[in-house]
């Protein structure tokens, strides 16, 4: 229990029990200091309880105002530098600490003013205890009401004393800084200023004090570049997902399992036909004698509109493909309950459609079902295209296609590769994109499946995202080869989505929709719960609602498709870089520029050369010089 006179710590400042009445106290400081301009001391009382101070003695013979000034007036010269009790303190933690580990168990503070001053005066208290707490040697605790010391280690009072030393000379050091920056000589430890240049090169900000300082551009390629010359970053560091406001990783909302809700059994197999090492199928075909099936996913069974998982997709827009790896617009552990042909059966949305004479879409039909999947590889399924279950599939991909070139599609083929980064070395390979006409068959059966999508909406005038492209126009004089298809490109238009359908000139069709997708692009999610509520007969999204949810979804596809097409260009960049002096051979596709241009089939890169080449000739090249942050390759003739 404290008693009249004590000195106790009240608020940070030290205070004498002026009284004491039952468990009540009545404590008096010093608020604040006269002043050599003739201010006065402004003295102050509170009736406080026990808990609200901290005692340092307990007994004091002295009281009023004169000590408290005396107390703190020794204050001020024990915390002064080089004073006495500082020496006394390092003295005392030298032989508190002796083979240089922190002591294992708090100290009272009386048992370290003995060691200081053998015998503790009150007057000097306060002084003591503020020039121990601001000490280097010591941490300050309070136990059970107590003050107690905590000798700090040697390591510990060299990074505050090394902490101390830069906040008193920052600007200094910070010059010293920009100076070995602009000589792009940094120290390892020169890393702590570089965080702000690392915001500007993954795009967070577009304001960098130290490039400002240096007198560098404030530019992500600039800021890229500064850290590649300065090691901060490795070359191998991919910084544009990030730049385009994406995340490397994927979605982790999880989804909940479909719901148990009334769905059609369709007889017979359907085949889920895609690449050797694809996870992840989501979509099916078949063939009954009468209708094509193409069986899709069914996400928005459990994904309703405006949902949590909803908001999540349309931010992300689409999955992200990037060599590293993929970002999944839904939680990986949808494909457990979704994706098709991982279990014996699966629950699908499903595309009924009858096909007219000519093979386009006569009807459509939409249903919730659950179906039988077998699954092929591209591989497979082409060694079983004359077989009785898959022969119908591909020649109802065959017909398509040629109905669609009949009515202007435009088919462009240029050469495709699979770029793959090992995750420990970083070491890159790109091979070549096969093309088996299985991939073909699977992608007109997904094409029919929106054309029926499409109609089907339109004719029950259902709220949808319709998907557009002007017809291009095709000058008469295309060349042969590489050079054609590269023309034919320059002619493709930009797409369109909106709630009205038009033509889709580039695919031949005079309606289309994506709907084939809905694990990875967040317009076909959206399609799919409209498609979802009409047949059950609830209240669909309207117009002005399915608007916003289509564009925001499509900025950030948008986002994702630039995001790729970065992250390809570096990590191509980055193979050339790890292949010094490897030659290509490099087709001359385009003469019309200033500079011709070219194309290297075996890593899927255009190029600038300077060659006197006709078109599709074919010139050997090696690269001369290749800069990352621009994304740059300029490449010689051999």
């Amino acid at each position: 229990m404290l008693k009249k006179n004590a000195i106790v710590i009240y608020k940070n400042l030290p205070a004498l029990v002026k009284d004491v009445d039952g468990d009540k106290f009545v404590v008096e400081w010093c608020a604040s200091r006269a002043s050599a301009g003739g201010k006065k001391a402004v003295y102050a009382e509170q009736r406080v309880r026990e808990k609200d101070v901290v005692p340092l003695v307990l007994e004091c013979g002295e009281s009023g105002h004169a000590f408290l000034d005396k107390m703190l007036a020794f204050a001020d010269a024990a915390c002064a530098e080089n004073s006495e009790a500082g020496k006394q303190i390092a003295e005392v933690h030298e032989l508190l600490l002796g083979d240089g580990e922190t002591a294992s168990a708090p100290i009272s503070f009386g048992d370290v003013v003995d060691l200081m001053k053998g015998a503790l005066v009150p007057v000097e208290v306060w002084g003591l205890f503020s020039a121990l707490r601001d000490s280097y040697e010591f941490k300050v605790e309070t136990v059970d009401g107590s003050v107690m010391l905590v000798p700090r280690s040697m390591d510990e009072i060299a990074a505050m004393k090394k902490k101390d030393f830069e906040k008193e000379h920052a600007e200094e050091i910070r010059a010293a800084f920009i100076a070995r920056l602009k000589e792009g000589k940094l120290l390892p430890e020169d890393s702590v200023f570089m965080t702000e240049v690392e915001t500007v090169a993954l795009g967070k900000t577009d304001k960098s004090r130290v490039m400002k300082d240096a007198g560098i551009a404030e530019t992500p390629e600039n800021a890229h570049r500064l850290l590649l010359e300065t090691g901060i970053w490795e070359m191998t560091r991919n910084p544009y997902p990030l730049r385009w406001g994406l995340s490397a990783k994927s979605a982790s909302e999880p989804l909940p399992p479909p719901p148990d809700e009334e769905r059609v059994r369709i007889p017979g197999i359907s085949y889920a036909i895609d690449n050797a090492w694809s996870n992840d199928p989501d979509d099916a075909i078949g063939w009954d004698g009468e209708f094509l099936w193409v069986h899709i996913a069914d996400p928005a069974s459990a994904v309703s509109p405006d949902s949590k998982i909803d908001k999540i997709a349309r931010d992300r827009g689409a999955t992200l493909y990037i060599p590293e790896g993929t970002s999944m617009m839904l939680a990986p552990n949808c494909l457990e309950n979704y994706a098709l042909g991982l279990s014996e059966e699966s629950k699908a949305l499903s595309f009924k459609i009858r096909l007219a004479d000519d093979g386009s879409v006569d009807s459509c039909e939409v249903l919730r079902t659950i179906v039988s999947v077998k699954r092929y590889s591209y591989e497979q399924a082409d060694e079983l295209k004359e077989s009785p279950e898959l022969k119908p599939l591909f020649e109802i991909g065959r017909r398509n296609f040629e109905r669609r070139c009949r009515r202007g599609a435009v088919s462009i083929e240029i050469p495709e590769v699979h770029i793959t980064v090992e995750p420990e070395t970083k070491k890159v390979s790109i091979e070549p994109t096969p093309h088996p006409e299985s991939a073909e068959v699977v992608r007109e059966a997904m094409l029919l499946a929106g054309e029926g999508a499409a109609l089907f909406a339109f004719r029950n005038k259902i709220p949808f995202p319709f998907i557009a492209q002007e017809i291009p126009e095709i000058p008469s004089d295309i060349p042969e080869g590489l050079a054609g298809q590269f023309r034919l490109r320059r002619c493709m238009r930009r797409r369109n989505v909106g709630l009205s359908p038009s033509p889709h000139g580039g695919l031949g069709l005079s309606m289309y929709s994506q709907v084939t997708s809905p694990l990875r692009r967040y317009g076909d999610l959206i399609s799919h719960q409209q498609l979802r509520s009409f047949i059950r007969g609830e209240k669909m999204i309207d117009k002005d609602e399915m608007l916003m949810r289509m564009s925001a979804g499509e900025a950030a596809a948008q986002a994702s498709k630039k995001a790729e097409r970065n992250s390809r260009m570096h990590w191509t960049l980055v193979y050339l870089l790890q292949n010094p002096g490897k030659e290509f051979d490099a087709v001359c596709v385009d003469r019309s520029r200033d500079v011709p241009q070219f194309f290297i089939p075996e890593i899927g890169l255009e190029i600038q050369l300077a060659s006197e080449a006709a078109l599709n000739d074919v010139v050997r090249v090696k690269v001369s010089r290749v800069d990352i942050p621009t994304l740059a390759a300029v490449f010689a003739a051999v």
